[in-house]
């Protein structure tokens, strides 16, 4: 079942999805100032903020071939330099579950990168993800989009 956008109050948790991430470091995204503006009110608040190693791997590859390698290296370095952000590695649990997503939402394409962030918002009870990937509403979480 979809819910809608979730405009207030701020999560406790945040699960922070590649599109977000790549909304942000890229001023050319469509999406760069409302990722700016979420980035920003979620540290303001000190939202604790999740992501996955298969997110960075994604936004890794995504910039080493739009922006270059010192951008897709200055990137990650600003990712592991948050103190908000807690970087979560998938175990066999979750790829099980993952699959079970997969499963579930057969009739929807939907990534194994999304599953397993699927899998793990669920593992950390995380309702919400700063995204811009419908997939999320599809798989019955929130759409966090500020206040």
């Amino acid at each position: 079942m979809a819910r809608r956008d979730v405009e207030s109050p701020v999560p406790a948790r945040l699960f922070i999805d590649s599109g977000a991430f790549l909304a942000f470091f890229s001023a050319r995204d469509g999406h760069h100032a409302e990722a700016d503006r979420l980035f920003h009110e979620a540290a303001g608040a000190k939202v604790k903020l999740l992501t996955s190693a298969l997110v960075l791997a994604e936004v890794h590859r995504l910039l080493l071939h739009r922006a270059g390698i010192p951008a897709a290296r200055a990137a990650l370095e600003r990712i592991e330099a948050s103190r908000l952000l807690t970087v979560l590695f998938p175990d066999l649990s979750i790829h099980r579950e993952a699959m079970g997503w997969i499963d579930r939402l057969d009739d929807q394409v939907i990534t194994y990168t999304d599953a397993v962030s699927f899998a793990l918002m669920k593992a950390s009870l995380c309702e919400a993800a700063l995204s811009f990937d419908h997939d999320f509403t599809v798989a019955g979480f929130a759409l966090w989009r500020g206040r």
